[in-house]
């Protein structure tokens, strides 16, 4: 027996709770063999530890995960690859229903070699929550749920039969049904157990609840003490398959929290603060975990905001240890009694609860945030991580659009178009002209729109978007009763929403509508327009709907800047819609306040919100309701039935789910007319043998892309354009435009989201001959075409593509898309400055290949144009991680620029994944054999 094993047959115990005897691994044995001072380990360490220790008996694990993790250092400690098996996996419907359609590909691709398809089955369990697709069509009315719900439906009931027909057919997998909410905030309020029990022959084991999910935002389940975070689709798809995650240690940054915040101070604003705070110090790919006095001030919610933000600063968690208020939390939620009392214990016994009265661990490094120095504040108008006081604000959105004019000014006289026609080409429609129009002296621009008769005042920096939504600040009562209650006073003062704000009310669970029902304020969102228009992700991830026809006319016709508030996690360009410019994240509060305003360039200290009915200005801090009055309305309208009752029957659906009609069966039965669902050509194997690897030669670039570009610019997302190569492609299948939906419903289509791919309105691609949006030369042709269409010709032509970048590339939500779509279009490796984490491994989940310039080097240092040749050599001798490769770039007059770059293969499996064209494909391999 080796070391690992025999350490782990020692840790085994037992621990009874409630008279049930549960199987354990006991951390405090490595501590009386000598192996480990558990105590000095960060609580994410020792999960990590006990799951080593746990899976020890499978051949994937090493003596050395163990001793390494065991006798973690915070600092100079050298890499070392381990693996990490979660006890579930959680997906959401946009990366879900692209997991499901690989998942019966592969069954068809079983049963065509031969093999067994039930074998594709997930081995862990897996939870899937619709909460995606519902688009806001319908706002400010009573019946803007029920509207949209029913619209929901007619637009994807075939990729709900496809997830139906999932949870019928495949083991381990359960489905939440629409109009439930969004899925961290139902994992954080019904599905984590905190500690998860398992029947394994005659033993019931109890172990840490651990995870992974398809959503960046699966961070949000560390304010409970779960572990866990967001991969790609392709990751996720192979740890349900059986195969472990494979991960280097983490470093683990500590961060300090002392003080508590000041009256008027929401979690939103503490969580903006440090967002930029980390994103500042770089925690890009480490562990975060929060410690220090002020931890015991903030309700669990409050942690589960810090918590979700993980992935804006960029660390893969932002982990809280269980503690008191983890049970109390627990308990308010409605889980049992036996729950709550087996978590107490576990932890307890496996020292992963913390007291206020344990020594600190020892960490990588300790930032410190002083909450006392928290202020009011927003984000914007491209990153979370742009903080603005509120008291600066105005200031700084004034800032932002002399920029925003210089830019359309420089733009305008480079290419000799209007402002007006810029607009058109980067995808606008005609604009039918305004009712009447007459143009204010100044900046920001104002404009006289009649509407309805009444003359309203639109122009830049007009809020035309105001949406309470997110898991990130829905989840959280304080915030949301306290837009209630703010909304309570602007009614009672007479206060009311300016007609060109598109509001809405998209909470993250139904609990939600139940306990600001019950603080009787929910009338009061109502009559400022904040109706309930769903239970799901709606603004924050694009599904924003239309705007009014009579606003889109205006902004269209006069080319204004018009912004969005929204409670969200990410504001980058392009992604709550494309007529808006500006995106600011705030908390609900502030978001009811800028809908009360109808603008931007508001300084809220100075200036009124407006006018109660004698004429009377009224000002923010007149209706900003107490800290006291808010944790009143908490205590008084949160109750644990309300949980009970409404996660009761939480798989069951509505009547829409319940009558949708679903196939039954081993193999799904694919429709070659179908526009949303086809089998992908991920898993047509030419053979079972593994290809050698092969050198780059002769490649071409694709895009050449600066610093910063996210998977929002890379991954199809939002409404699909009737101009587009996927446009054309859905005409040209009989599909009308107004029938076409999102690209995020249409993620089982792989013919539509490869040709959307790249395709981002605000993509900045500096070989498109200064337009925005998905276009690129082709070379050596030197003709102007869509990324699509180049890439068609390149592909027709032989030619293999590479993509340049520069730092931060892949930087926001785990889209699988961004890395199948890059595959589809021919890329073969993508260089850059760096790489967000999701990201780059999704890239090697697909087989294309990560490279990096070595330090102080660029595409930019190096003078690189993107018209030259490449040939990268040292592919086919690849053994090692992080290896370098000769790269040979062929300019246009004949002369060679030669250089080196790191292979960002960072573990040995991951050469593996590489050598077999993805994981998927070995997973394939390795069943069919």
């Amino acid at each position: 027996m080796n070391l690992l094993k025999r350490y782990a047959e020692d840790c085994l115990g037992t621990l009874t709770v409630g008279g049930r005897r549960y199987t354990i691994c006991r951390l405090a044995e490595l501590e009386k063999r000598a192996l480990a001072d558990v105590r000095r380990l960060p609580y994410s360490i020792r999960i990590l530890l006990e799951n080593v220790l746990r899976h020890a008996r499978e051949p994937y694990m090493t003596e050395e995960m163990l001793v390494e993790l065991a006798r973690w250092e915070p600092r100079d400690r050298r890499p070392v690859d381990i693996a990490y098996m979660p006890a579930r996996v959680i997906l959401q419907d946009f990366t879900g229903v692209p997991a499901v359609v690989d998942l019966a590909a592969m069954r068809s691709a079983m049963a065509r070699w031969g093999g067994d398809p039930r074998a594709i089955n997930p081995h862990v369990p897996v939870d899937l929550v619709i909460d995606h697709s519902v688009q806001i069509d319908f706002f400010g009315a009573a019946d803007a749920y029920s509207r949209n719900v029913e619209k929901e439906f007619e637009r994807n009931r075939e990729r709900y039969t496809l997830l139906k027909w999932a949870q019928r057919s495949f083991r381990n997998f359960r489905v939440v049904p629409p109009g439930t909410g969004i899925v961290h905030q139902v994992n954080l309020e019904h599905l984590a157990r905190v500690v998860q029990v398992r029947r394994q022959g005659r033993q019931t084991w109890a172990y840490p609840d651990t995870l992974l999910g398809t959503d960046s935002h699966t961070t949000m389940i560390n304010g409970l003490g779960v572990f866990g975070w967001g991969v790609g689709g392709i990751e996720a798809e192979a740890v349900m398959l059986g195969q472990p995650y494979f991960m280097l240690i983490p470093d683990v940054i500590g961060v300090r929290l002392k003080g508590t915040l000041r009256e008027g101070v929401t979690a939103t604003d503490l969580v903006l603060a440090v967002t930029q705070t980390l994103r500042h110090f770089g925690v890009v790919g480490k562990f975060v975990e929060y410690f220090g006095p002020g931890v015991a001030s903030l309700a669990l919610p409050d942690r589960a905001t810090l918590a979700n933000m993980s992935p804006e600063y960029g660390a893969t968690m932002g982990f809280f240890p269980v503690d008191e208020e983890t049970l109390r939390y627990l308990k308010n939620t409605g889980r049992s009694p036996a729950l709550v009392r087996l978590v107490r214990e576990y932890t307890q016994a496996q020292q992963l609860f913390r007291r206020p009265e344990d020594p600190d661990p020892e960490y990588t490094a300790v930032v410190e945030i002083d909450m006392n120095a928290i202020e009011p504040a927003i984000a914007g108008p491209r990153n979370p991580e742009e903080k603005i006081p509120l008291r600066e604000a105005k200031h700084a959105f004034l800032k932002h659009l002399e920029s925003y004019y210089r830019e359309r000014e420089i733009t305008a006289a480079k290419h000799e178009v209007s402002a007006h026609a810029q607009w058109q080409s980067e995808g606008g429609n005609q604009a039918h002209p305004c009712e009447a129009a007459e143009e204010t002296e100044g900046r920001p621009r104002r404009f006289r729109v009649s509407h309805h008769h009444e003359e309203i005042r639109l122009g830049d920096g007009s809020v035309v978007i105001a949406a309470i939504t997110s898991c990130t600040n829905t989840s959280n009562p304080s915030v949301m009763l306290g837009a209630g209650l703010l909304a309570r006073n602007a009614v009672r003062f007479g206060l009311q929403t300016p007609p060109h704000v598109k509001t809405s009310l998209a909470p993250g669970s139904q609990i939600v509508v139940e306990y600001l029902r019950a603080a009787g304020v929910l009338p009061y969102l109502e009559a400022l327009r904040f109706h309930l228009v769903g239970f799901g992700c709606t603004t924050c991830i694009g599904n924003s709907g239309p705007l009014p026809a009579w606003v889109g006319e205006a902004v269209d016709r006069y080319g204004l800047a018009v912004a969005a508030v929204l409670s969200g996690n990410r504001n980058f360009e392009g992604r709550i819609h494309p007529r808006v410019r500006f995106n600011y994240l705030a908390s609900p509060m502030l978001v009811v306040a800028y809908a009360l305003a109808g603008r931007m360039d508001i300084d809220f200290e100075r200036e009124p919100l407006g006018e109660d009915p004698n004429g009377r200005a009224v000002y923010l801090k007149e209706i900003w309701p107490e800290a006291a009055e808010i944790r009143e309305a908490i205590h008084t309208a949160l109750k644990p039935s309300q949980f009970k009752k409404r996660y009761r029957d939480v798989f069951a659906g509505d009547e829409n789910w319940q009558d949708l009609a679903a196939p039954a069966g081993t193999l799904y039965e694919w429709d070659p007319a179908s526009t949303y669902i086809q089998e992908p050509p991920f898993f047509t194997l030419p053979s079972l043998d593994v290809p050698p690897l092969q050198d780059i030669v002769g490649a071409r670039v694709l895009a050449f892309l600066g610093d910063g570009v996210t998977t929002d610019h890379i991954s199809p997302a939002g409404a699909i354009p009737e101009q587009s190569p996927a446009g054309r492609y859905l005409i040209d299948r009989g599909v009308p435009p107004q029938e076409f939906n999102s690209f995020g419903s249409r993620r089982g289509n792989h013919e539509v989201m490869m040709r959307g791919t790249f395709g981002n309105i605000r993509l900045r691609n500096r070989l498109a001959q200064g337009r925005e949006g998905g276009w690129t030369t082709h070379f050596p042709s030197g003709r102007l075409m869509t990324i699509y269409e180049a890439s068609e010709t390149y592909r027709q032509a032989g030619v293999p593509l590479i993509v340049l970048a520069g730092a931060r590339y892949g930087t926001g939500s785990s889209r699988d898309w961004a890395a199948k779509g890059t595959l589809l279009l021919g890329v073969r490796a993508v260089l850059a400055k760096s790489f967000e984490r999701i990201h780059r491994s999704n890239l090697v989940g697909m087989g294309v290949l990560p490279l990096q310039f070595e330090d102080g080097q660029g595409a930019k240092e190096l003078g690189l144009e993107g018209n030259e040749v490449y040939t990268i050599q040292g592919v086919r001798d690849l053994t090692q991680p992080r290896s370098r490769v000769r790269v040979e770039a062929r300019r246009e007059d004949g002369t060679t620029l030669k250089f080196q770059a790191i292979v960002r293969l960072d573990a040995p499996i991951e050469i593996e994944y590489y050598r077999h064209g993805g994981i998927l494909t070995m997973v394939l391999r390795r069943l069919l054999s």
